[in-house]
């Protein structure tokens, strides 16, 4: 499903103009980016939770030349899906 997608089905179930919708899906996936920027955790019941996780850096090797690499600390939001969301994908067939 595509952003344009969410947006499509927020205006037809609400009734919205399409530029309604698409400025309140908008304004939910900043306030999400901006709270991830913050480094802030977000819990959506049901759901999930989006966090950040911290990676040390490390020295690596380049493939191709063998040559060993300095790979930088870095922080990646990583998404862990709730219990009820898990359990409603898991429960259908095939």
């Amino acid at each position: 499903m595509t952003k344009s997608e969410i947006v499509d089905i927020l205006a037809a179930e609400r009734n919205l103009p399409r530029r309604t919708a698409e400025d309140v899906v908008n304004l939910m996936l900043n306030a999400m980016k901006d709270s991830l920027v913050a480094r802030e955790r977000i819990e959506l019941r049901g759901f999930g939770t989006f966090r950040l996780r911290h990676f040390d850096g490390y020295t690596g090797r380049n493939p191709k030349t063998n040559d060993a690499i300095i790979v930088g600390e870095k922080v990646l939001p990583v998404f862990r899906v709730g219990k009820s969301l898990l359990d409603r994908v898991n429960s259908r067939e095939g």
